[in-house]
């Protein structure tokens, strides 16, 4: 066993030995402010929002909304978030961000404003260190636009906030996705690359030069950042123009503009330079530390390392949770002292420093009762103070369900998309069902007279149907025996593929481990399901002729209920549960001390199932002696009533999966919506009892497979142990079940109607030919030339975007010609009629006589070959030809 870590840290650890240390800085600071803390934060506002101060001559400035997202490199700011969250409760986080050229000094005095805050607000914040550039995800999620680093500071005379004001030159080096940062560069052509996005603005006129190797997203989103600098820095007076990089003679004006600040253009650029790996906040590395003073020094004792369980923290005392390689957490019991809460965050600043771990080191303080979702992600266990059990519960090996039965109103589940999420139930289970069993690796219809009977030794396909807003929905899942072979478990995921081709890729699919099946799975069956350890109930197959076979019943409604085989011994009882046991002559019903009626009544229902002999009624402690003999013998049993507490909840985490960037990334989002399901990726949505996995309509093939592997590598090596056989469930966008849609707290299932790769901000607005608009901002005349389909190119399609369809034609031609079905920015289709059927020589120009599947709307292409872009470029060449023969495009 490793051995238990003990180290010390001294209390001074600034940067300058002759410099007083932070901590005297800190005292002395803290001091002198101490009476005036109730007229230094009376201004802060406790409504929901973002609000943000800077410090200047170690006091706190409050920064104008204007200059939201713009971070001056030689200052520290610091920012309040407050969160309403559902019901009267709020969140509060309190960040202080550190500029690459701030002062030690400043640093210090944003540190102790942060704890004075927090304690001003009740020490229920969660308190963050942020550093410029390795920001966390809850902090650029603030900035929707992206974030800004401008040279200078406070100190150097520069003004937050310039309004209207012209006689600017700089040059932005953009980078990121999902959240953006530019940051100012030398204005020099020496300071571009081949992979990058950088803004050249001169004050009225603001100019996109886009990387030829960068990405549609990148593009969309430099765009909005380039509105969001007009309209609050130029009072939306700017005029934006883009270029392609590679393609600049398309764009003479624009590179009029460039040229005459930066010089002729050099034949040769740098390469495009490779992002910084992202934190896969996955390490499985975690250490509980305890902290605690001892002679004027502050001492790191080791407590334990993963997985890690709630009841270590005391109340009394502080620790510090070292997530190895990802940040450094530290939590304050709510008895703790009052210097040691204030210590907190120095704490954890002294405690990156002995472990020598990089300056930049994400931290979170937290106090007990206010801790983090990523904070209780990595314990086992979880319970909140007053933490009821509920309906939807699941429960671990040796423990019941002990869960109030409640009448599912379907009806209340669509009014309450939370209910059906917490739940894990699309609807009350009465739809219609379909069960197929893989028999020499094909699909064969199961007996509907055997439905709910499952063996270890088989595979199955579940297809569930049921009627939602009118439309039909459908749910296949996937079960896969603990005993079924290698062949078996793929074969069944192929079928599943040809089953959800089927149906146009409307199912959602669903991984089911033996003896680890979700709530609604039980549901449709109706408190009939039982699981056979092993065999298989195939027709003319004898399986072993056992002499005693026992079921645990676990469930207390037709909702809940399944019967799983253990093994038929005495030790297998448990005397919180219902079992039967089977023999050649008779079938027991024993009844636990620790059940009760509602369970009793499931287990007579499913034993019926089992066997149609009488059954004998046995109660704990009054077995008659063929009993034990059938189980081999009287032994000790499970009998301790602590069995009974419940598997505990978590928050849900969302991921997003991408290889945009040229390699698999899988990156946090942090206060998730709906919006950040970016439809060029695959998301990874995990509520801990289920990992769902939402793949977006432009995601490509390698994203698709990368993340399910991610999927089963994030379970196997989870810090907290999780179970590698947790549900994960495949949804495609646009068939998403309210299990799914219920973690998003507002979903609109139209907001992907109608739309196309045109779009720029995950809001109301867009960027057309003939105008730009940022969110909240005033549309603009129209820009310096005319965008050509921003993220397109008129040439081929966007390589990490297999299904986005291709442009035949130039856009500066008139989108008036002929042959046109459709037009827009993402690109223009061809009238079906004269793709069908034709030879190439009598094709439109431009159109490529073997892709004419790439020249259709989507609409035209699902009604011609039944099938997604997104599913068709999944499918074998092969199979792709025989589509477009079938619909004479080949």
């Amino acid at each position: 066993m490793e051995s238990r870590i003990e180290f010390t840290i001294e209390r001074s650890w600034s940067r300058e030995s002759s410099r007083p240390s932070l901590h005297q800085t800190g005292h002395q600071f803290s001091r002198m402010m101490s009476d005036d803390k109730p007229d230094l934060f009376r201004n802060i506002s406790r409504k929901p929002g973002l609000q943000i101060w800077t410090i200047n001559k170690m006091q706190m400035d409050p920064v104008p909304a204007k200059g939201f997202g713009n971070f001056f490199e030689g200052d520290c700011y610091i920012v309040l978030y407050i969160k309403q969250n559902r019901g009267s409760s709020q969140s509060i986080d309190i960040h202080y961000w550190i500029g690459n050229t701030s002062s030690q000094d400043e640093q210090g005095a944003a540190a102790i404003y942060v704890t004075q805050m927090d304690e001003f607000m009740g020490g229920s914040p969660i308190q963050h260190r942020e550093v410029q550039g390795c920001e966390s995800p809850r902090f650029r999620s603030y900035f929707k636009n992206g974030l800004i680093y401008k040279k200078g500071g406070v100190a150097s005379g520069f003004d937050h906030v310039d309004t209207n004001v012209y006689n600017v030159l700089r040059l932005l080096h953009v980078k990121g996705r999902k959240h953006v940062t530019a940051t100012e560069v030398e204005v020099s052509w020496n300071s571009f690359n081949n992979g990058d996005i950088f803004l050249l603005d001169v004050g009225k006129a603001i100019v996109q030069w886009n990387g030829p190797q960068s990405n549609t997203r990148e593009k969309l989103k430099a765009v909005v950042l380039a509105q969001d600098i007009r309209d609050r820095e130029r009072g939306g007076r700017a005029q934006i123009g883009v270029v392609e990089g590679g393609d600049e003679r398309s764009s003479p004006e624009l590179m009029n503009v460039m040229t005459s600040v930066l010089g002729h253009r050099p034949a040769q650029l740098k390469p495009a330079t490779v992002d910084d790996q992202p934190n896969m906040a996955q390490n499985n590395n975690v250490r509980l530390y305890h902290v605690f003073e001892n002679g004027g020094n502050l001492v790191v004792q080791e407590v334990a390392t993963q997985p890690l369980t709630q009841s270590l923290l005391r109340s009394g005392d502080c620790y510090i949770l070292d997530h190895k390689g990802s940040s450094v957490m530290v939590w304050k019991g709510k008895n703790a002292s009052q210097e040691e809460r204030r210590e907190a965050l120095n704490r954890a600043v002294g405690y990156i420093k002995a472990k020598n771990y990089p300056p930049n080191t994400s931290v979170e303080v937290m106090s007990e009762g206010g801790e983090s979702a990523m904070f209780k992600h990595l314990f086992k266990s979880w319970r909140e103070k007053g933490q009821t059990q509920g309906l939807g519960t699941t429960y671990s090996v040796g423990k019941i369900a002990k869960v109030d039965q409640v009448k599912f109103d379907v009806m209340e589940l669509h009014a309450r998309p939370e209910l059906a999420a917490q739940q894990r139930m699309v609807d009350d289970a009465s739809g219609d069902v379909k069960v197929w069993r893989i028999e020499n690796l094909e699909l064969a219809e199961v007996d509907p007279s055997t439905y709910g009977q499952f063996y270890g030794g088989d595979c199955y396909l579940v297809l569930y149907s049921y009627q939602r807003a009118h439309q039909l929905q459908y749910i296949l899942y996937m079960w896969q025996g603990r005993h079924a072979t290698t062949d078996e478990i793929t074969a069944c995921a192929y079928q599943a593929v040809n089953v959800d081709n089927k149906y146009n890729g409307a199912p959602v699919q669903v991984r089911v481990v033996m003896g680890k099946e979700p709530r609604h799975f039980l549901a449709i069956f109706k408190g009939k399901f039982l699981i056979f350890e092993g065999g298989t109930g195939r027709p003319g197959v004898v399986n072993p002729n056992l002499a005693a076979r026992l079921f645990q019943v676990r469930g207390t409604s037709e909702m809940n209920t399944k019967a799983t085989e253990v093994p038929s011994r005495a030790s297998s009882l448990n005397t919180n549960d219902v079992f039967l046991l089977k023999t050649d002559h008779k079938c027991y019903l024993w009844y636990g001390k620790g059940c009760s009626g509602d369970e009793r009544e499931m287990g007579r229902a499913i034993s019926d199932v089992l066997s149609r002999q009488d059954k004998q009624v046995v109660m704990e402690g009054q077995e008659p002696a063929e009993f034990w003999v059938a189980l081999g013998g009287k032994a000790p049993y499970a009998s301790d009533k602590k069995l009974q507490m419940v598997e505990l909840r978590h928050s849900p985490r969302l991921f997003e999966c991408s290889n945009q960037t040229g390699r698999f990334r899988v990156t946090e989002v942090d206060d998730f919506d709906q919006s950040d399901l970016d439809e060029e990726d695959v998301m990874l949505l995990d509520t801990w009892e289920e990992i769902f996995l939402w793949v977006g309509k432009f995601a490509n093939q390698t994203e698709t497979k990368e993340s399910w592997n991610s999927a089963q590598e994030y379970l196997r090596f989870h810090p907290a142990g999780r179970d590698p056989d947790t549900p994960i469930i495949f949804i495609k966008q646009g068939y998403e079940p309210l299990t799914f849609t219920g973690w998003f707290n507002a979903w609109d299932p139209h907001k992907w109607s109608g739309l196309n790769i045109t779009t720029v901000d995950k809001g109301p607005s867009r960027v057309s030919e003939g105008s730009y608009r940022a969110p909240g901002g005033p549309v603009s005349s129209p820009p310096l030339y005319r965008v050509h389909g921003i993220g397109q190119s008129s040439k081929t399609s966007t390589p990490s975007s297999p299904s986005t369809p291709r442009t035949p034609t130039s856009p500066r031609e008139s989108p008036s010609a002929p042959w046109l079905s459709h037009s827009s920015g993402s690109g223009t289709y061809v009238n079906p009629k004269l793709l069908i059927n034709q030879d190439p020589s009598d094709l439109p120009d431009g159109v490529d006589p073997t892709q004419k599947e790439d020249y259709l709307s989507d609409a035209d292409f699902e009604r011609l070959l039944g099938t997604t872009r997104l599913d068709f470029h999944r499918l074998p060449k092969w199979r792709q030809n025989d589509l477009k023969k079938k619909a004479g495009l080949f």
